[in-house]
């Protein structure tokens, strides 16, 4: 062993062999220091290395742990069958039990918080009305973090569909919209790339280099009125966004 890279190397083949399994731990870095015979600080740099590479992220209480790296496909026919009536799942579970993956929506808090200038132009709302703010983890059972959502709603909507609390809703979010009479129709996403704030790197598991995809979602209903606004964040090598069957050309007549 000559170097950080050839120790990063041989980590790396061990990994991806599966000797060292997905959410488990690497060995301390004395015990790597007295296998390869290295420095610590050669330990150091071959696990900055790994956290930069997205295999692994460091844990001040539980050491150095191997990163899940399973990706999820979410394509936007999602909606169709979330809004098809009688369904009991949500997007997220949906588009997850379809790839064979145990996802859940895990809910973090319920608050009402006032409109920023920001959220009331998107919900064609004056700065300091009232909003219903939910935040939640899209996860992949049992612990695996792969989305954080951010979602503001008018508040009288969201008392009305019954979202303004921190009980399971049955058939998600867009259900309880459709149950009172909000029927989500057309959806406006923006999608970008960025670094990972400290926050987020820590809900996420992931290192600071490990580039996030950020959506922003404004949902309107059939009468036109901006129902909610999501933002969502996750890691770029965990998320795969389908934007399946877009119409390319107008309808006849149009």
């Amino acid at each position: 062993m000559t170097g950080y890279r050839d120790l990063a190397a041989d980590l790396r083949q061990r990994i991806d062999s599966g000797e060292f399994r997905v959410g488990g731990t690497l060995p301390r870095i004395l015990d790597l220091m007295d296998t390869y015979g290295v420095s610590k600080q050669t330990v150091r740099e071959a696990v900055g290395l790994l956290v930069d590479e997205g295999l692994v992220v460091t844990s001040k209480r539980a050491g150095t742990i191997v990163r899940h790296r399973t990706p999820v496909t979410i394509p936007l026919a999602r909606y169709a069958q979330v809004l098809a009536p009688g369904g009991t799942r949500g997007p997220w579970e949906t588009a997850t039990a379809a790839q064979g993956l145990d996802g859940s929506m895990r809910l973090i808090k319920v608050e009402t918080v006032t409109a920023d200038d920001d959220v009331a132009r998107l919900l064609d709302l004056q700065p300091g009305d009232g909003l219903v703010y939910r935040l939640r983890h899209a996860v992949i059972l049992p612990d695996d973090v792969v989305q954080v959502q951010h979602a503001w709603y008018p508040k009288d909507l969201a008392e009305a569909a019954g979202i303004a609390t921190t009980d399971k809703i049955t058939g998600g979010i867009y259900g309880a919209l459709i149950a009172a009479g909000h029927t989500p129709t057309t959806a406006s996403e923006t999608v970008s790339a960025r670094p990972p704030s400290e926050e987020e790197a820590t809900d996420l598991g992931i290192g600071g280099r490990v580039a996030v995809i950020t959506v922003e979602r404004v949902t309107r209903d059939h009468t036109g009125r901006p129902v909610e606004v999501l933002r969502a964040v996750a890691p770029a090598d965990r998320l795969r966004l389908v934007y399946d069957d877009l119409p390319l050309t107008p309808p006849p007549g149009t």
